[in-house]
């Protein structure tokens, strides 16, 4: 019996995706290992810690609508909303962006 397709949504773009990965709204380093997790596609994963530090994400962003109304991520809010992209490259580091 065939397994029926599930539709993936990220909770941040609202897009639908292939794959979900879970981010702690609370980032672990900061406390939040058994709180509350949204489910993100890669692509708005990576760009949420790129954009902010784990202590931003524990203290100013830590619920899907403080995310979607911060101001950093408007532009690729914007950006993101109607592109068929599933993955991007990790971004992580800021010393990368320097050089």
């Amino acid at each position: 019996m065939a397994r029926k397709h599930e539709t993936l949504i990220c909770e941040l773009c609202e897009r639908e995706v292939q794959d979900l990965s879970r981010h702690h709204l609370v980032p672990r380093e900061e406390g939040g290992r058994y709180g509350p997790t949204a489910e993100l596609c890669q692509p708005c994963h990576s760009t949420l810690h790129l954009t902010f530090s784990n202590q931003e994400l524990a203290t100013l962003y830590n619920s899907i609508g403080a995310l979607k109304a911060a101001e950093g991520l408007q532009k690729y809010l914007k950006w993101v909303k109607n592109k068929p992209i599933e993955r991007i490259a990790n971004r992580r580091s800021r010393d990368r962006r320097k050089r």
